[in-house]
């Protein structure tokens, strides 16, 4: 294009150079002849005339490339403004430059660019530019819509230079309401339909728009056209792209905020979302896992979970399973996983989905609720807020131990059948136990007809822990006497009972597979052996004991020999609780 300009101006400077100078012979053959007639001499006819066509010819000539320039100085406008409009992606951007360039090219008063609504099928105004490049607002759209809908229905573009006087035209109410007068209008094509138009009129005079404007604005829409879809294209794609990202973002914060780890597979089993949780549980990275499978991605699976995979798959079916599983940096895990087929919104299998749970905690916590529920009652394991906190592994605390035993048991279990002496003697077990539960106590052990029961351990903390021991000692005497009312006289027993407040270490003492809670100190000792010197119906307490109860419960001071000692200890002997 810049070659062709280049030997067009060339050109044009010649013509002009050469009609200046037929001129100029023109005027001097004239001046030649007027002196010659003076002379009443002449130039030959033939030669005046030849030399007045010629410049008639040359006037005809300049001014025909007179309008090819000014047709070419169009060209050149609408190379650079195509040229424009392709260099930018935004389509608000890419229609205000087409509407200039509208504009320029048809020195129009005001230009409209209207676009089809591909979800309605109306055209709709998209901008509008007065010749200043003004805008013009969808309220003040003024015009012929009947020449709009020619050009919509036929694809041919309408020239009218007065559409006042123009039969066509001149009955359109919009034409006699709006006073359009110079109107062209060409379509946008796209794929052979017409998907919107290009309109420019001049209310105030007559333009001379001509085949010419026609034909250069088609040419510049059809280059528009392609403009304004690849912006559209580039608008529908941003849109999608951001809506992906939206949904992306919404599924990795749904994946974030699921305590479950989330992994899913495409057709080939090949792994495709692998969520923040998954990679804590499995100690793996998205970036590592994707493209692999799940055996890849989930350590230690047994053979045959590829088989369980590929069901899962084809069949549609549920699977859920439990794993112990050694994971990398993570040590022996307990894992349960459920497997999912994954389907789009017409039912069609996609892959699979599992959801991964680490229950290594979990298995842990049960399997120290299993101790705790051996020694408390279900009410009370319900109460404890966190089985961490306990200090299961050590704790030493000041408790109080009751020891309870049955006088008489071994005389008596000499003369009744074997069935029958646990019958009895679990009469009596059960008696002591539930009057130790009753005051929140807890169960430590039984050792044939005798009970110990602890307070003030980790799993059943109380300030006031001698006081409950000691009232649940007067319970198990009065529960006693309550149980001889009825049972056979022959079955009748008596408890003899031990308690001392003391500090102890408290804990899980065995070996992995079998643990059991229990205590470390003098305090089970001195307990018992309190037991052991309480005559039938008696209940002795500890001096530590007395020091913390005293205020409570009416008690008489005695002195007893321990087994095993030499000296003497001072001890007392529960009578009840004081009156008020």
């Amino acid at each position: 294009m810049t070659l062709v300009t280049q030997h067009f101006d060339s050109l044009s400077t010649d013509m002009m150079r050469l009609n200046y100078m037929t001129h100029d012979i023109s005027e001097k053959l004239a001046e030649q002849t007027r002196l010659l007639r003076m002379r009443n001499l002449g130039l030959p006819d033939a030669l005046v005339q030849e030399a007045q066509g010629l410049t008639t010819q040359l006037d005809a000539l300049t001014s025909q490339m007179d309008d090819e320039n000014t047709e070419l100085a169009q060209l050149r406008a609408l190379t650079h403004t195509a040229a424009l409009i392709n260099s930018t992606l935004e389509v608000n951007e890419v229609l205000a430059r087409a509407m200039d360039t509208v504009i320029g090219l048809t020195d129009a008063e005001r230009g409209y660019i209207l676009l089809r609504d591909d979800e309605t099928g109306q055209m709709e105004f998209m901008i509008g530019r007065k010749i200043g490049r003004e805008a013009i607002e969808d309220g003040e759209l003024t015009i012929s819509q009947g020449i709009v809908e020619q050009v919509i229905q036929t694809g041919i573009p309408v020239v009218t230079t007065n559409a006042q006087e123009d039969s066509q035209w001149r009955s359109q109410e919009s034409v006699m309401k709006h006073a359009l007068r110079s109107i062209v209008c060409v379509p946008l094509l796209r794929r052979g339909e017409v998907f919107g138009v290009f309109y420019a009129d001049n209310r105030i005079k007559d333009v001379p728009f001509s085949d010419r404007e026609a034909q250069l604005l088609l040419a510049f829409a059809n280059q528009a056209s392609i403009a304004i879809q690849n912006a559209q294209l580039f608008e529908d794609v941003r849109t999608r792209l951001a809506e992906v990202t939206e949904k992306q973002q919404l599924l990795d914060s749904i994946f974030a905020s699921i305590a479950s780890g989330v992994i899913t597979t495409d057709r080939d089993g090949q792994v495709a979302t692998y969520s923040p949780v998954a990679a804590a549980i499995l100690a793996g990275s998205y970036e590592e896992s994707v493209g692999k499978t799940l055996l890849d991605v989930l350590p230690g699976m047994y053979e045959g979970f590829g088989d369980l995979v590929r069901a899962v798959q084809v069949e549609g079916s549920q699977e859920m399973i439990d794993v112990n599983s050694v994971i990398p940096q993570r040590g022996p895990r307990n894992l349960s996983l459920k497997l999912s087929p994954l389907k789009d919104d017409t039912q069609q299998t996609l892959g699979v989905a599992v959801v991964v749970d680490d229950l290594t905690e979990i298995r842990q916590r049960d399997e120290t609720l299993k101790v705790v529920h051996t020694y408390l009652p279900t009410q009370m394991v319900k109460n404890i807020e966190s089985i961490d906190s306990l200090g299961l592994s050590g704790e030493e605390r000041e408790i109080t131990v009751i020891s309870c035993d049955v006088r008489g048991f071994t005389t008596f279990s000499e003369h009744l059948p074997p069935e029958v002496v646990f019958e009895v003697i679990n009469r009596y077990l059960t008696t002591s136990s539930e009057a130790i539960q009753l005051l929140e106590g807890i169960i430590d052990k039984y050792m044939g007809d005798a009970v110990l029961g602890l307070f003030n351990t980790q799993l059943n903390p109380h300030e006031n822990h001698a006081e409950r021991a000691v009232r649940a000692a007067l319970a198990m005497m009065k529960d006693v006497r309550a149980l001889h009312e009825v049972l056979p006289k022959e079955h009748r027993l008596e408890y003899g009972i031990g308690v001392h407040t003391d500090w102890a270490v408290l804990g899980n003492v065995g070996s992995p597979s079998r643990k059991e809670f229990t205590i470390l100190g003098d305090a089970l000792t001195l307990a018992k052996k309190l037991q052991e010197v309480a005559a039938q119906g008696e209940i002795i307490i500890s001096e530590p004991t007395y020091h913390m109860v005293s205020h409570l419960f009416e008690a008489e001071r005695t002195e007893r020999q321990l087994r095993g000692d030499h000296k003497v200890v001072v001890c007392y002997q529960v009578l009840g609780l004081k009156k008020a």
